[in-house]
């Protein structure tokens, strides 16, 4: 993700307490005294905190809405309802439905096998952690909070939740939501500005989720180390397209500009930039034009269209958009309705082309997390997959093409968090498919199964034979003890 919301300084001298922080420690020992004193929790018992969180979401849903559309300036209401509610109700409800089979312990092989024979056995116990601390970001500030619960309530967890302080009263709206349905024993919520988060990041917590900027997860990561907390680290970075020759155009801009403009491309997987074979350029700027017609006729008004998040971040890309320019680049401004956009009362920013960038741009520098797509040519497909290769791992990567061979090339010779073939974002709806970053883009993957597992302790255990069969290990050492020796140490 772009821009986190806290922003947590870290120092060899240990900081003051400060009463917010004095208060999350009071509700983390009160959250693992429970823990400790209720045991792992039952299936009924997760599935009536996810069946909660579920009802909060349904019972809560123009509330929601209505909430980002004022933290945006304007948000789109529909796309609310389908990213922020729809897209967290699934995985809860995916959860739920898979918990028993996920709780099941897990039987592992016994070596050497002889052991088994006589009554050995070994298998994984998945136990929960205990509590897990998420930190939400505030381009889906309901579903990047709702939607790891499924994982940390499933896997048997309590959470304690830092949302952005730059989306204020969705973060109010979900603290009044989860004290309506859990006890503080089990869900928490501490809303507040960067001394929170650093607060926040500092405490030892049996798992840290952290959803932001890569810039950020640096001082996330360094508090997390304080207590030696695991992490799971969903960050961004540039996420590219390569168009094949072999691409239907007019499909490709339409999926593209979809999840270019979809929250005005304020997605940590958001396409940032596109390669497209070098005579097709201005073909596929002419399709993605059409595109922006159908999806936008307008844009100013267009209750469809979302604006960028506050000042700040309207000034960086305008911003991108000024270098780029200086910098030779040419700029096609996709605006149907040839709008006049110096004057509004919130911060859209048409969808932008940046055509034949370089990368002593700052656009190709940055994570851009709104409307605007570099797009860059090749001569050999190759050309794409080395450039993607020599910049740091993104969260994802989208490849357009009906090319068998040509994707198997670049799927399998670039390394990113994930990929969608033929379209762009989708596979973080996958419930049944783990996401996460690698590198610079992030650390560790949660979602159904996987989130399961990445809140769970998975515990080994094994159970020795009655038979005594370990009795030639131990000394007095002789021939016998040479001859397994000499079975086992060779080639």
């Amino acid at each position: 993700m772009s821009v986190a919301e806290a922003r947590p300084v870290v120092s060899n001298m240990a900081p003051a307490q400060s009463d917010s922080e004095r208060r999350m420690r009071e509700v983390l020992d009160a959250q693992r005294r429970a823990h400790l004193k209720d045991g792992p929790p039952s299936a009924t018992k997760r599935s009536e905190w996810l069946d909660r969180a579920i009802a909060l979401l349904v019972g809560h849903k123009e509330a929601i809405a209505e909430a980002l559309r004022e933290d945006f300036g304007h948000r789109s209401v529909h796309a609310t309802l389908l990213t922020d509610v729809a897209g967290s109700i699934g995985p809860l409800k995916q959860a739920k439905a898979h918990l028993k089979g996920w709780m099941k312990r897990e039987k592992r092989s016994v070596s050497p096998a002889l052991l088994g024979l006589f009554g050995a056995r070994a298998y994984v116990e998945y136990q929960p952690k205990g509590v897990v601390g998420v930190i939400s970001p505030w381009n889906f500030p309901v579903n990047l909070t709702f939607a790891p619960l499924a994982g940390i309530f499933a896997a048997g967890n309590r959470a304690m939740i830092k949302p952005s302080e730059y989306t204020p009263r969705s973060s109010e709206l979900m603290a009044r939501m989860f004290r309506s349905a859990y006890d503080e024993t089990e869900v928490a919520v501490f809303t507040g500005g960067p001394e929170v988060g650093a607060a926040f990041s500092r405490l030892p917590f049996d798992h840290l989720l952290f959803t932001g900027a890569t810039s950020i997860a640096y001082h996330v990561m360094r508090a997390a180390a304080e207590n030696l907390v695991p992490l799971t680290l969903e960050l961004g970075g540039k996420s590219p397209v390569i168009v094949g020759e072999s691409a239907d155009l007019d499909l490709t801009a339409k999926r593209v500009m979809f999840g270019k403009t979809l929250n005005a491309g304020q997605i940590c997987l958001a396409p940032d930039y596109v390669f497209v074979p070098q005579a097709k350029a201005r073909d596929f700027v002419a399709a993605a034009d059409s595109a922006v017609r159908a999806m936008y006729p307008t844009l100013k008004d267009n209750p469809d269209y979302t604006s960028v998040i506050n000042q700040r971040h309207y000034d960086r890309l305008m911003g991108y958009l000024e270098d780029a320019k200086s910098k030779g680049a040419e700029l096609i401004e996709l605006n149907p309705a040839r709008e006049d956009f110096r004057q509004q009362p919130f911060w859209k920013i048409p969808p932008t082309v940046v055509l034949n960038p370089t990368d002593d741009m700052q656009i190709m520098k940055d994570e851009i997390f709104g409307p605007l797509l570099p797009v860059k040519t090749y001569e050999h497909v190759e050309e794409a997959i080395g450039y993607v290769n020599e910049h740091p791992r993104p969260l994802g990567l989208y490849y357009f093409g009906g090319d068998g061979e040509e994707q198997k090339r670049v799927v399998s010779r670039t390394t990113t968090g994930g990929v969608t073939l033929n379209d762009v974002v989708m596979h973080v709806s996958m419930e049944d498919l783990p996401f996460g970053g690698i590198g610079p883009s992030g650390m560790g993957a949660y979602h159904g199964i996987d989130g399961f597992r990445t809140f769970s302790h998975a515990k080994a255990v094994f159970k020795q034979a009655r038979m005594d069969v370990t009795a030639m290990m131990r000394p007095p050492y002789g021939e016998k003890i040479q001859k397994m020796m000499d079975m086992q140490i060779k080639r």
